[in-house]
């Protein structure tokens, strides 16, 4: 299926409604995915990384670019052993970059794509799909600069879907999907843009 076939308006309806898409682990079933606690990424002073990532950011070692290889971060996130970026969602993601909704956020080195975090923008929400790195502490400064990007642009939201020990460290949180629906509510009366 080309991504011109697939339906935009309904996959960001999906997603404005708080679901997002997976594959299964055969990568031959595509479906919506929603959860009772979803995490977010505070984008207030809750949000911090450890001192060992401030040396690195004060370094200098890396610089930002917003969609300059959408197709290598979404390819970095799918190259794991078990993913749920299947072929089919790549094209999805494809078709929605192409109609302005996934971006890909990235740190460089030199002319090396160091790491990036492939997310969804729906009004003042930025909606994480998935994040990767090729070089040590590339997608930890994407985080960092991302946060970063979106405090200054004024998003309300940035949802990284589910938990784990790496956003952990970040100050992510779970909230119940009562609460993320008003937070996804609000984003929604306001858009906001990466660049």
């Amino acid at each position: 299926m080309s991504g011109s076939q697939f339906d935009i308006p309904s996959i960001i309806r999906g997603y404005a409604q708080g679901y997002f898409l997976m594959a299964d682990e055969s990568g031959n079933h595509l479906g919506w995915y929603s959860s009772r606690q979803r995490t977010l990424i505070p984008l207030d002073e809750k949000f911090h990384y450890p001192r060992s990532l401030r040396r690195v950011l004060n370094q200098n070692r890396f610089t930002v670019a917003v969609n300059q290889d959408f197709a290598g971060v979404v390819e970095g996130c799918a190259n794991r052993e078990t993913t749920w970026i299947s072929e089919e969602l790549k094209e999805i993601y494809w078709a929605l970059h192409r109609a302005g909704w996934a971006h890909s956020f990235e740190t460089w080195q030199g002319d090396r794509l160091a790491g990036g975090i492939l997310g969804i923008v729906i009004g003042a929400a930025f909606i994480g799909e998935s994040m990767f790195y090729r070089i040590p502490e590339g997608s930890k400064v994407a985080l960092v600069k991302l946060v970063e990007r979106l405090r200054n642009n004024h998003f309300v939201l940035f949802d990284a879907q589910m938990m784990n020990p790496h956003l952990e460290r970040f100050g992510a949180m779970t909230i119940q999907d009562a609460e993320y629906q008003n937070l996804l509510a609000q984003a929604l009366q306001r858009q906001c843009s990466l660049e």
